[in-house]
């Protein structure tokens, strides 16, 4: 006797959480669990990464983060209206800029400004300012985009009753489309913090001074040091305390956010 579609559907589901539970099992009973808790889980060495962890690598992981996040976002809308003007000149160059650092490793551009930059121009540049623009303008070619898109997404007729209430083409665009566009966009640029909150990671390539490290940096140092691999959890659970909080908040907009208009009149 043939069964039916949807009994069909109900044995797969159960034979998928069959499959699950076997390999959940065979982890559970294969797994060196007191070599694990040993390795990862060295409490004595958590405990001694604890008060610089907080007090110096998760609070510089923080500010480098919103240092760059903060220029990437200025430079991005620039280029958004750049990339959206009638001028050609602007749009080559929104759009060169944004291929060429969405396609550049953003490590390239760390090393960039440690090295060839100062070199080139004569400038030195310190911890912040160096963090701040490699960081700041890898993010802003993947938020001009994303503003780009959400200009665009804001209705024609939002432009043209603010153009029938008076206002100038700028002022339209300053007063109604771009908060409108942020209002849509606001989830995926949270998504963007947390891709530069793991991408400040890359300043450990940097010559640091103990109370600059961030917290890759500051877990590579300890780890050197301990006899168990227990910093690399602890760095690993201080970078989730960020960006879960953030993962949750772009969730969180995305469904405040999705399917609104807002009108001009």
């Amino acid at each position: 006797m043939a069964l039916s579609k949807r009994k069909r559907a109900t044995y797969f589901r159960y034979a998928q959480y069959g499959l699950l539970l076997l390999i959940a099992l065979v982890i559970a009973f294969t797994a060196n669990w007191s070599e694990i808790v040993h390795t990862f889980f060295d409490l004595p060495t958590a405990g001694q990464m604890l008060p610089e962890l907080v007090t110096v690598s998760l609070k510089n992981t923080i500010v480098y983060t919103i240092f760059g996040f903060a220029l990437g976002l200025l430079l991005g809308l620039l280029l958004a209206l750049m990339k959206l003007s009638s001028v050609a000149p602007y749009r080559w160059i929104a759009t060169g800029y944004i291929e060429f650092f969405r396609g550049v490793p953003a490590l390239l551009v760390f090393l960039a400004f440690t090295v060839a930059v100062p070199l080139a121009f004569k400038i030195k540049f310190d911890i912040y300012s160096t963090v701040m623009l490699a960081l700041g303008l890898v993010g802003a070619a993947y938020m001009a985009e994303t503003i780009r898109a959400g200009i665009q997404a804001v209705p024609k007729g939002q432009v043209e009753a603010a153009r029938s209430l008076g206002m100038s083409q700028g002022r339209a665009m300053i007063t109604i489309v771009i908060p409108q566009a942020f209002r849509i966009i606001l989830p995926p640029l949270t998504n963007e913090l947390i891709l530069l909150t793991k991408d400040s990671s890359l300043v450990y390539i940097i010559g640091l001074a103990r109370d600059e490290y961030e917290l890759t940096k500051f877990g590579r140092e300890f780890l050197s040091r301990s006899p168990t691999l227990t910093p690399i959890l602890v760095v690993g659970l201080s970078y989730l305390i960020i960006t879960l909080p953030l993962g949750y908040l772009s969730r969180y907009l995305e469904r405040r956010t999705g399917g609104k208009k807002v009108s001009v009149v």
